[in-house]
């Protein structure tokens, strides 16, 4: 038997220390918050991206009673998609709140908002960077997949 370890590199930033245009995906992403509909969970998540072509894209979950809906990453990032097709995403930011306040940690995507991000990243030039952002913290991934370490890569 042989033993592996995965490791994911993940860079720690205050809010503070960001650079201008991470704190405006960051920003658009708090804002985004306010445009769920989280009835049932109250955890309201927001995330803007940015494209290599400069477009800006927020998005943010939408809950129903047969819990069929959908997260704010994937809403952003289908969007983009749909409206600018092939044109990779280059940094993707995503906050949640609950009771109208910014959570403390940063938050990550669900398992499925980290394939179809990775469905998006495996057909880009480029990783796709990841900011998550909690209220005061920020953790910066040089790629989705490292959110994902034995993902589908191929197929």
């Amino acid at each position: 038997m042989t033993e592996k370890n995965i490791t994911t590199k993940i860079q720690v930033f205050a809010y503070t220390e960001l650079s201008q245009e991470d704190k405006k995906l960051v920003d658009m992403a708090r804002e985004a918050t306010g445009a769920s509909y989280a009835p049932y969970s109250n955890y309201h998540v927001g995330a803007a991206l940015v494209l290599d072509n400069g477009e800006y894209f927020i998005g943010a979950n939408q809950e129903n009673a047969a819990f069929a809906g959908i997260c704010g990453e994937r809403s952003a990032i289908y969007a983009a998609g749909a409206r600018y097709p092939g044109v990779p995403v280059r940094k993707l930011a995503i906050t949640a709140s609950q009771d109208g306040q910014i959570v403390a940690e940063p938050v990550a995507p669900c398992g499925t908002c980290r394939q179809a991000i990775l469905e998006f990243e495996k057909n880009a030039p480029h990783p796709i960077e990841i900011l998550l952002a909690g209220r005061d913290t920020v953790y910066r991934l040089e790629s989705i997949a490292s959110t994902l370490p034995l993902c589908f890569k191929e197929f």
